[in-house]
């Protein structure tokens, strides 16, 4: 292959391996080419494309990740099935055709540079969706989430609804100083009042004097 050709292929292959969440690894030796491209066709559905490539050039599109791959990953011929959603969904489909068929291998897969053995990505295959996984979290926080998505929600459709009504609060809030500022001359000649009678009582106290001084 040109050089030119592999670096086409390394940057494809990359731009691949950097928009999905993970790879799997299968060994589709025996299948024929109407039976790729049904399996082509049935991935793309859940959200994954199959693309052959030659596994050096594959390493590399994968960088550290692919250079620290196990060997019998991609050993001999590989189909890599590129996962861009529905993880569970797409290795439940691969691992089913596998077994139907007897002529494709999951050799294991590799997802977020970390690499899974055959029987990992079984247990991914067992994983609830996001959409469950999604409905099982609001479902244990359903109050607090359901008033913070309504919240979210809001922001998002009137943006400018919601501006001018946290506005309002604000201003709503401003007020309670005011009102406070106005009614303390009040409390003022209340507190003279009180004063008022402790000067008058002091005059009184001045005649004792003279008295005692006289006796």
């Amino acid at each position: 292959m040109p050089t030119a050709e592999k670096a086409q292929v390394i940057e494809q292959t990359r731009e691949w391996y950097s928009k999905s969440s993970g790879v799997v690894f299968t060994d589709y030796r025996g299948l024929k080419v109407k039976d790729l491209q049904a399996l082509r066709a049935s991935l793309r559905e859940k959200g994954a494309e199959l693309h052959i490539v030659k596994n050096t050039l594959f390493r590399q599109a994968a960088g550290e990740a692919g250079q620290n791959l196990p060997f019998e990953y991609d050993n001999g011929t590989t189909a890599y099935a590129f996962v861009f959603e529905n993880e569970p969904e797409v290795a439940k489909l691969l691992l089913d055709y596998a077994r139907t068929s007897k002529k494709l291998v999951v050799k294991g897969g590799l997802f977020a540079g970390r690499a899974y053995t055959s029987e990992e990505v079984v247990g991914i295959s067992e994983l609830p969706s996001k959409e469950v996984l999604i409905s099982q979290v609001i479902g244990a926080i359903a109050a607090p989430l359901t008033n913070l998505v309504g919240v979210i929600e809001a922001l998002y459709a009137d943006p400018i609804r919601t501006i001018y009504a946290v506005a309002d609060k604000v201003n709503e809030g401003a007020e309670t100083p005011a009102t406070t500022s106005e009614e303390t001359p009040a409390e003022a000649p209340a507190a003279e009042a009180v004063a008022e009678p402790e000067a008058t009582e002091a005059p009184a106290e001045t005649p004792a004097t003279p008295e005692a001084e006289g006796n």
